[in-house]
């Protein structure tokens, strides 16, 4: 009975390599319409095929996505679907994409297999392209579309809690969170905040004082919120 090994490397903020197959960018985003490309390259020695797969997804507070296949609303063109690239080589996709409502988001992956299998494990690994769509609009109140619902340390464990919500319409996405306590500062990589969404943070602090402050960068502003010591 053939083994079926899915390796996935769902990452939504930063670049990837799982044995030896890339993908890029990770990802991307466009204003009202997607015109794309993905750079696909295999530095295996083997030849390798490659399916794609796009996908919507949804986002746990955890951080977790939870993919479905592409919603109807959703119009995406494939330069192809299905693919083999040669050891060494590096094969493009070219893409279009609108939606029939903004914002939105889907995901692409590449599921790399290898043509032929040994000892009978068929090895799959998913590489992800995702993709952001976002209406033409003035920048305006997002701002204001953002709270910092809880923002606490726990000293025994020593762990920032941090509860983000997104109360408005847009996509929002934080580009990377900073705790401060005086001179020491700790960096935590950044993540999309779906309309409607709510992110829970769970940051570890290594200084030997207590954080003081964790700010939220976006592209356009910075949200910066006191950290509260609960009592024991």
């Amino acid at each position: 009975m053939q083994l079926h090994k899915w390796l996935c490397a769902a990452l939504l903020a930063c670049g990837c390599t799982t044995f030896a197959q890339t993908v890029s960018p990770i990802i991307v985003q466009y204003k009202v319409k997607a015109s794309g490309r993905i750079t696909l390259v295999n530095n295996t020695l083997t030849p390798m095929a490659v399916v794609l797969e796009p996908k919507s997804f949804s986002i746990t507070p955890q951080g977790n996505g939870v993919y479905r296949p592409l919603d109807p609303d959703i119009h995406l063109q494939l330069s192809t679907m299905s693919f083999q690239i040669e050891p060494g080589q590096t094969h493009y996709v070219f893409y279009k994409a609108t939606a029939d409502k903004l914002p939105a988001w889907f995901t692409i992956y590449s599921v790399f297999s290898a043509l032929h299998h040994k000892g009978g494990i068929d090895v799959r690994i998913l590489l992800p392209h995702t993709v952001y769509l976002y209406p033409k609009r003035p920048l305006g109140n997002e701002k204001q579309e953002i709270h910092v619902t809880q923002a606490t340390y726990n000293a025994t464990k020593k762990k920032v809690i941090c509860e983000v919500v997104n109360s408005g319409p847009d996509l929002q996405r934080v580009e990377k969170v900073r705790v401060t306590a005086g001179r020491d500062a700790q960096s935590g990589a950044g993540f999309p905040l779906l309309p409607g969404g709510r992110r829970d943070l769970v940051l570890d602090w290594t200084a030997k004082e207590p954080p003081q402050t964790i700010q939220l960068q976006f592209q356009h502003y910075a949200l910066k919120q006191p950290i509260k010591f609960p009592a024991s």
